[in-house]
């Protein structure tokens, strides 16, 4: 594989290290149905604890997979996911040239 290949896929392993997760898939499973959901309204749909969820969408922040509003003395998450979406795309178009799919 080509060095470019090689550094968009390594460019690419935080957000698989991110969605990787079972409780990170269900957090932007809700958020896709919910639009903006605050940590309390996911910890109340979730089997984790509240300091869990938060842990998880801070990883989900870091790899901008979402983004937050604060309103008042709430944080309202909501999915962002165009940053991530175009460079796996990146990704799927540089493998599908070199391997000539």
């Amino acid at each position: 594989m080509s060095e470019p290949v090689l550094e968009i896929f390594r460019s690419c392993t935080p957000i698989f290290q991110a969605l990787g997760d079972a409780a990170r898939q269900d957090i932007i499973l809700l958020l896709a149905k919910h639009d903006t959901l605050t940590v309390n309204q996911i910890a109340e749909q979730s089997h984790l604890s509240r300091p869990a969820i938060s842990h998880h969408l801070k990883v989900l922040r870091d790899n901008q997979l979402v983004a937050i509003e604060q309103k008042g003395t709430q944080r309202y998450y909501s999915l962002s996911l165009d940053q991530s979406v175009d460079l796996l795309k990146q990704l799927i178009s540089k493998i599908e040239e070199e391997c000539d799919l």
